[in-house]
């Protein structure tokens, strides 16, 4: 027998239900999301908050190795959605990320994402979700700093625009190159640095300068109200609190492949002089001069007089000395 209940009765009924059945969030998408992803509307007056979304991570308890991977899920999520593929399993999206499944699963339980048994997860879905927590649903004006040969390749970088991140301008303090253009935009000097981070509402900025200018630019980046900082420089950046740093640094990512390459060869550290022999000018310099320091101690152990030994305790007619330790 179906019983059916109508009117205002019906309603307080429905509503008392409801609120006495303990509801868990379990997104479950059988359609294409129809939200919109990317900058906020021309009418929008909102600006760029740069630490809404780390706040919004802090607050929520996300751990710092889950917002690691999300670029990861988001960068898988986004080739699928661009394949027209429209749900995912866990162990799929894992494999393609680099992760595995477990841990998948862990990282989208603190978005409050659990999928669809027997379905997996909505792909367009997940995008707008990682997105939105890693803050890229709006438009992240960038400046970079330091126009040399990195700098250029960064300014002509198509990815940036793609997730949500406008190069507003590029700056250099050589006069020989201020003036100059890179991907259709002029290098203008640092002098004007203020100005432009006051009124493009920059919060990141991107420094690829040489590693004896890095400092002094990053201070007058964070004086100038950038929060955040990519460092391309081989140097350590130092920051007052409440500034993010983030730094790449090609040359330590090759010497930690260089270790595993040596490993899998079968070569020691130390294996002499036909591993030294392969390595670089400054390696071999260190080794040569560590030989010398080894060799002159050496000289200096045989050259010094021998220490007389202490005489044994039953007088020195004793058959048995005593020998004392250095």
């Amino acid at each position: 027998m179906r019983v059916t209940v109508r009117g205002q009765i019906g309603h307080h009924l429905c509503a008392h239900v409801h609120k006495r059945i303990a509801w868990r969030s379990k997104p479950s998408f059988t359609h294409r999301s129809s939200v919109a992803i990317g900058r906020p509307s021309p009418s929008s007056s909102q600006t760029p908050d740069p630490g809404a979304a780390r706040r919004s991570s802090r607050a929520r308890g996300i751990p710092e190795a889950t917002v690691a991977r999300l670029p990861l899920y988001l960068r898988a999520l986004t080739a699928l959605s661009e394949r027209s593929v429209p749900t995912v399993s866990s162990e799929e999206l894992a494999a393609a990320a680099g992760v595995n499944s477990a841990k998948l699963r862990k990282d989208f339980s603190y978005l409050g994402s659990y999928g669809t048994r027997g379905v997996g997860y909505d792909v367009e879905y997940l995008v707008y979700q990682i997105s939105r927590e890693l803050g890229l649903t709006q438009d992240w004006p960038v400046v970079i700093v330091g126009i040399g040969n990195l700098g250029h390749a960064l300014a002509n970088y198509g990815g940036f625009a793609s997730r949500g991140f406008r190069v507003a301008a590029l700056l250099d303090a050589d006069p020989h190159v201020v003036g100059s253009a890179a991907a259709g935009l002029p290098v203008r000097h640092m002098d004007e640095l203020e100005e432009i981070v006051a009124t493009q509402h920059v919060s990141i900025g991107v420094i690829t300068t040489p590693p004896g200018a890095a400092q002094q630019v990053c201070d007058r980046l964070v004086e100038a109200g950038v929060t955040s900082i990519l460092n391309f420089a081989p140097t350590v950046l130092t920051v007052p609190d409440g500034v993010d740093v983030r730094k790449v640094d090609l040359s330590i990512e090759l010497q930690i492949l260089a270790f595993h390459e040596q490993r899998k060869a079968g070569d020691e550290p130390a294996a002499g002089d036909s591993v030294l022999d392969r390595a670089p000018g400054p390696v071999r310099a260190a080794a040569a001069k560590l030989r010398r320091a080894a060799g002159g101690k050496a000289e200096q152990a045989k050259a010094a007089p021998a220490a007389p030994a202490a005489p044994a305790k039953g007088g020195p007619d004793d058959d048995l000395s005593a020998v004392m330790p250095a």
